[in-house]
């Protein structure tokens, strides 16, 4: 008889306990009722097999053959009787803290079978994903539920995820992603034998969130303006309904997903396998497929991008609003010295490695070091948070000049803290800080030699972009554009200054503002702040569902031909979702979450819903309320959703506001629920 108090020893239990998951490294109990006669100690023998996989042999690591010890070893595969009491035999086992993860059958002498599930331990110091942390197991391993950034690097926006890596059905999912992939296919033995090995299984992960191989991933992207076949990568509030839609649909792709929705689903999977996990964002994001780390970009003198050069030059580059991937903690063993810890990997599909869209994973301090040979696509990281933009604007007469701009690439590498839901600045482990000796010499050994060859002179003119205060989604707003003389001439100038709806991935999109000042006139040391209006009339019909706009001002001198530019994203702000709790929160009682949204908008929303969600809260689904009246404007949208919590503990109850005109509204509360 499996003893239900293992499930709990091994970090297991909110899986259930109804069958036995345990992690390798540590033992477990198996309880044996003997049909005759009596266990004997040093006379009584028993032939254990353990066995994972179609084609299980012991040289692949995939059987493993084991008789009773005195005690038991953690170090390899083991067995022995503890506590005998006449016909009953408490039998503990303990899997090596290097065996292949996933399902076993357990045999005892021949005719006696258990099947158990066995996953990695970071509670155990021998296996490489050991964390000798409680609150950050607590955090990477067990947390159900969590914040991803996403917004503007100067506007982070959290956004609460329901992961549920422990909701029923999802452990089972996770398996089965390892089971679609086509390595396995081809060779089964072989692939579950690299089950032992978690960058191996990292690599599977990053191939498989995505379908892009055809290979039965689990999520179909789209970055299009309409989502017909599928939904807005919006809608989803967490993994386990994109997970349980893929393995219930005979392993067809989940439409649709970016890059979050790819990391945080990635997050899931790898949390429920034993991998410490988390999601990070990398704002202002280079993607670089010609490994030349710069991302050029050519401008004509109205500020716009020429579509023609576009297709020649930058076809194979973007620079996005912000990009999401995850980090896995365990050692390099493959690697020197040093480079155990944080590995980053990537499942959004962007390049091909080693045949297919997988990223990772790489070590940060490779990242930081520019190791750019260290597997695996160091390149490729390292180019996300130090690629260089530059951008070139092209004359009416044929001649170019490069524009000074300041933008950074890769800024406010963000991630959830540890036990609260603040943002942590993890940029430092990316990178040192910029100017630093350390840094020139990283780009020395990356050979990135547009970084070595900037210079540091200010220019003569200077521009910036401010915003004005209560910028909202429904409002019109004013946003300026500064612009400074520094030398000690007079300067004639011409500044455009534009304004375009854009997508977080750097898709510009329709005109939302305009203004070309053809006489702009400084003297020496002077200062012009230029408004430019921006009409909710204009725009509301523009944004996409990241609700953010894209500022750029161009400012060139006719005398010199110099030319200075800016450029800011504006994050329109949603409604706040007002979060009530109605009853006392305990374990298995009804509650009730009063939901209220006052409209911004100076027009009438139809076809509005509310949609919560939440591990231990609303059974591992989502319950959702239609309004019946449309909501007009300035009206409230409220709604009362009843929920019965299965847990207690801190829960996170993650809430979605729908309608024609506002798209997804995002809101979450923290609720602590009793026993």
């Amino acid at each position: 008889m499996i003893q239900t108090f293992n499930n709990t020893d091994h970090h297991t239990e909110l899986n259930g306990t109804d069958r036995l998951i345990v992690r390798r490294g540590q033992a477990f109990t198996i309880n044996l009722y003997l049909n005759s006669g009596s266990y004997q100690p040093g006379y009584s023998q028993l032939h254990i097999t353990a066995e994972t996989g179609p084609q299980p042999e012991e040289q692949y690591g995939t059987r493993a053959v084991l008789g009773l010890s005195d005690e038991i070893d953690d170090t390899r595969w083991s067995a022995a009787v503890s506590s005998p009491s006449g016909d009953t035999v408490c039998l503990s086992v303990c899997a090596a803290p290097d065996a292949p993860i996933g399902r076993y059958v357990l045999t005892l002498d021949g005719h006696i079978q258990f099947d158990f599930i066995l996953l990695f331990n970071p509670w155990c110091p021998r296996d490489v994903v050991y964390m000798d942390c409680e609150e950050k197991l607590a955090e990477y391993v067990l947390a159900q539920d969590g914040i991803i950034f996403r917004g503007d690097v100067e506007y982070p926006v959290p956004l609460a995820w329901y992961f549920g890596q422990f909701e029923e059905g999802i452990l089972d999912a996770c398996l089965r992603i390892l089971d679609m992939n086509p390595k396995h296919s081809r060779n089964p033995g072989k692939d579950c034998s690299g089950r032992r090995n978690v960058i191996y299984v990292t690599r599977v992960l990053s191939a498989m969130i995505n379908s892009n191989d055809r290979d039965y991933g689990v999520l179909e992207g789209c970055w299009k303006d309409t989502f017909e076949g599928g939904v807005s990568p919006m809608s989803w509030r967490g993994s386990v309904q994109i997970l349980r839609t893929w393995s219930s649909t005979s392993c067809l792709p989940v439409r649709y997903g970016q890059c979050w929705v790819f990391a945080a689903v990635a997050c899931t999977v790898s949390r429920a396998l034993g991998i410490p996990c988390r999601v990070v964002t990398n704002f202002y994001s280079a993607h670089d497929t010609n490994s030349n780390l710069v991302i050029e970009r050519y401008l004509n003198e109205k500020g716009e991008i020429d579509t023609h050069i576009w297709t020649l030059t930058v076809m194979f580059i973007c620079c996005r609003n912000y990009h999401c991937w995850v980090e896995s903690w365990m050692t390099r063993p493959d690697l020197p010295p040093g480079f155990d810890g944080w590995q980053a990997s990537d499942p959004t599909p962007q390049e091909k490695s080693e045949g297919v869209f997988c990223c990772g994973p790489v070590p940060l301090r490779a990242i930081k070091e520019g190791e750019l040979t260290f597997k695996y696509d160091a390149p490729f990281v390292f180019a996300e948070v130090n690629a260089d933009l530059v951008h070139i604007l092209k004359y009416n007469d044929g001649s170019t000049r490069k524009i000074v701009n300041e933008q950074k690439v890769g800024q406010k590498i963000s991630t959830k803290s540890v036990g609260r839901d603040a943002r942590e600045d993890i940029t430092h482990l990316y990178k040192y800080p910029e100017g630093s000796v350390e840094e020139r010499q990283v780009f020395e050994k990356a050979n990135h030699q547009s970084k070595l060859h900037q210079q540091q002179a200010k220019p003569g003119l200077q521009i910036t972009i401010k915003l004005s205060t209560g910028i909202r989604k429904g409002c019109d707003f004013d946003v300026f554009a500064i612009v400074t003389n520094n030398t000690e001439e007079d300067k004639k100038c011409r500044l455009v200054f534009a304004s375009r709806a854009v997508s977080y991935n750097g898709v510009i999109g329709r005109e939302c503002g305009f203004k070309d000042l053809l006489n702009v006139e400084l003297a020496p040391g002077g200062e012009r702040k230029v408004p430019l209006r921006l009409n909710y009339s204009q725009y509301c019909n523009n944004l996409t569902e990241d609700n953010l706009i894209r500022l750029g001002a161009l400012l060139i001198d006719y005398s010199t031909k110099e030319a200075v530019m800016a450029m800011r994203d504006i994050v329109l702000d949603d409604p706040e979702i007002k979060i009530r709790i109605l009853g006392e929160p305990k374990e298995k009682r009804k509650l009730a979450a009063e939901l209220t949204l006052q409209n911004p908008l100076p027009e009438t929303l139809q076809g509005c819903c509310f949609t919560i969600e939440g591990a231990n809260l609303t059974g591992g689904s989502s319950i959702t309320e239609k309004l019946e009246s449309p909501i007009e404007p300035g009206q409230e949208a409220k709604v009362k959703i009843y929920f019965t919590p299965t847990q207690s503990g801190l829960c996170k109850l993650v809430v979605d506001f729908d309608s024609d005109k506002l798209g997804h509204v995002r809101g979450y509360k923290n609720v602590i629920i009793g026993k």
